[in-house]
Formats: C-alpha cells, sequence, structure tokens
C-alpha cells in the first residue's frame, strides 16, 4: 500500500521536502496552507508532501470510520496503544521518505512534521529512520510506544534537531502528556526546542512564525 498525497512545489527542481502529517479526522488539505504561510524561499525550492492517512474505524469515536493514522482505542494515550495500526503507518510514511530519496533529495534535506496523531507518527518514524533526517516538527501531539524508543530508535536520528510545540489549553491532548513526552526524549539525548502557546488544540501564527524560523535554520 502507498499513500496517496498533495504535493506542491515552490519552484521548478526542488532542493528540500518537508512532510506534513495530518491529524485524526483530517486529510492532506489540512495543513496545505503552510505552503504559503512558512516562507521557506531562503532555501530555494521545497517539495511540499500532504499525504492522506488511511481509512479505519476508531474505537474511541464509536467505530465509525475515518482517516486515522492508527486506532485510538480510549481516552488514555499510553496504556492503550495500536501498536499494529502505529507500526502499520510507520512503514507507509518511511515509504514517503524513501521515494524523495530515489526523486534526489538527500535525507538530510527532508523534515518530517506532523499534527497531534501526525506528531505521533513523525516521532514514531523519524527517531527510527535509518537516515539522518533534517529535523522533526511535532505539533500539539505525544511520543508512542515510548517505552519501546529506547532499543529501537536509530543512532543516525540521535541527534536529529526536533520542534516541539503545544497549547497549554489543549483539552484533546493535554499539555503534561507533550511535557512528558518532551523531557522522555530530552532523557535520551535528544536536542528538543520547546514552545507552548496560550491555544487549544490548535496551531496559531507566533506558532508558525517561530517554525518557519527553525525550518530555515535546518534547511538552509
Amino acid at each position: 500500500m502507498t499513500l496517496e498525497a498533495i504535493e506542491r512545489e515552490t519552484g521548478p527542481n526542488p532542493v528540500a521536502t518537508v512532510i506534513v502529517l495530518h491529524g485524526l479526522g483530517a486529510d492532506g488539505h489540512d495543513f496545505s496552507p503552510f505552503v504559503d504561510e512558512v516562507d521557506l524561499r531562503a532555501v530555494g525550492a521545497v517539495r511540499w508532501i500532504f499525504p492522506h492517512a488511511p481509512t479505519r474505524p476508531v474505537t474511541i469515536n464509536g467505530g465509525y470510520v475515518m482517516r486515522a493514522w492508527y486506532d485510538i482505542l480510549g481516552s488514555e494515550l499510553v496504556r492503550r496503544e495500536d501498536e499494529t495500526g502505529l507500526r502499520a503507518s510507520q512503514a507507509l510514511v518511511a515509504g514517503l521518505i524513501a521515494r524523495e530519496r530515489t526523486r534526489g533529495i538527500a535525507a538530510g534535506k527532508i523534515v518530517l512534521g506532523g499534527f497531534s496523531q501526525g506528531c505521533a507518527m513523525t516521532l514514531m518514524t523519524g527517531l527510527r529512520y535509518p537516515e539522518r533526517l533534517a529535523g522533526l516538527v511535532c505539533l500539539s501531539g505525544y511520543l508512542p510506544l515510548a517505552a519501546a524508543l529506547e532499543g529501537e530508535r536509530s543512532t543516525a536520528n540521535a541527534d536529529v534537531p526536533i520542534f516541539m510545540a503545544h497549547g497549554r489549553e489543549d483539552g484533546m491532548i493535554p499539555i503534561a502528556r507533550a511535557v512528558a513526552s518532551r523531557d522522555a526524549l530530552v532523557s535520551m539525548g535528544h536536542p528538543v526546542e520547546w514552545h507552548e502557546y496560550p491555544m487549544a488544540h490548535s496551531v496559531c501564527a507566533e506558532e508558525v512564525a517561530h517554525l518557519r524560523i527553525w525550518l530555515l535554520g535546518r534547511l538552509a
């Protein structure tokens, strides 16, 4: 299985790729405005990829079928995780990165990022990927399968820069969950740039501005 995706290039012959993974129930269109909002012209032409997650029944939503990177089994995100779904989507996302490699983009010029479930998949995939990436963007999410990471993470991405941002008023994924994820990553030696904002489970203009600066630093 391969992922359907929206692709936008800011110019011919892209020199870098940014892959953005949407949250539960959304699709690739959700973050496609980033192409215009996050001005990366200083880097050169950039290929933005916004994949659509597979559709699946989601337990916490009464089994309703929607786009989801993995099932949500309950409100307790740590004790009951859909490991099968997480690992299946990890392979799909890794396939997107590998495809960019065949298109001539060096791993060191690929940023993987996502929001909510997409953030979880960013950490799930990026920290296990066998080639050093340019960076990981983690918006309003958390670290999945945290207990397994120490033994599974790739040495190639042991020092990959991580941008983490979260809303202090997030009622979907409480900021305490994100802080615990941040602290777990830092304890393993991962460099994390942390931001928090007075917002709910969303993205704000200040966050986008900070992200742009961070991306320019990773891709320039």
